[in-house]
């Protein structure tokens, strides 16, 4: 009895030790946050300063944490490989949640329900009213590198003309001025761009040309316990309305 006594008392005793990942966060006071920052209206970077939705998000979390958020530059095509090679702790900017990605990595409760639309000159809207508009021999595409959207050209838009320009964020004005016919995006980007030129028109938004998907904060797969401590955050933010608020903020 004694034995078993003294055992519990040591067991109780044992320091209690958090992963590797969450021990550095923890310890640094630091979260590095990866996002490409082109991403309207979920992170975008501008004069330096980041904004948007992922990243009011991100802050709130890391507010809950007690540390602060450190920003790293990353792009489309390096974002899975960018967070296996531990260039940052969670990445964020309107990133598609998938089977190809939850293979690798964890990734925490989607949001924003989003189908793929197009988005393309108001003046040639009545041209987009079927998918199969869209690929053909006329139509000029311009796509951003390394994402959902770039596959989706790639495999639903063959007979169209394709270029890549690789700043996603400048993609609607070469639309806009004629440079282009369409862009492939998410209902959120599609709307955001098209409310603030009225040059430029969401295609596709009442029937989206891909079945409805979410998005989702991209973790490493290398440290439960980080992976728990973010989702417990998530949660919490969510029982206290912060998402629903930054949701209405953002995404009407």
């Amino acid at each position: 009895m004694l034995c078993a006594a003294g055992a519990v008392a040591v067991f109780s005793s044992a320091p209690v030790q958090a992963g590797p990942r969450l021990d550095s966060i923890m310890q640094a006071k630091v979260l590095r946050v990866g996002t490409p920052g082109d991403y309207r209206p979920f992170a975008m970077k501008a004069d330096g300063k980041y904004a948007g939705h992922d990243i009011d998000v991100i802050e709130a979390m890391a507010k809950e944490m007690g540390v602060k958020v450190q920003y790293v530059d990353t792009t489309w095509p390096k974002l899975m490989s960018d967070l296996q090679e531990n260039k940052f702790d969670v990445a964020v900017g309107g990133i598609t949640r998938n089977v190809a990605r939850i293979s690798k990595v964890q990734m925490l409760p989607g949001y924003a329900p989003f189908g793929k639309v197009a988005l393309v000159r108001a003046a040639d809207k009545d041209k987009f009213t079927t998918p199969e508009a869209l690929n053909q021999a006329s139509v000029r595409v311009i796509k951003n590198p390394g994402g959902t959207n770039e596959a989706y050209v790639l495999q639903n838009m063959q007979t169209a003309q394709i270029a890549t320009h690789d700043k996603n964020a400048e993609i609607p004005a070469l639309i806009a001025e004629g440079k282009g016919d369409v862009m492939i995006t998410e209902t959120y980007e599609a709307l955001h761009y098209s409310k603030a030129d009225p040059r430029l028109h969401a295609a596709y938004l009442d029937k989206p040309l891909t079945p409805v998907n979410q998005l989702g904060f991209m973790l490493p797969a290398d440290d439960a316990d980080y992976s728990r401590v973010m989702q417990f955050t998530w949660d919490v933010l969510a029982l206290r309305g912060v998402l629903q608020q930054e949701s209405q903020k953002w995404l009407k």
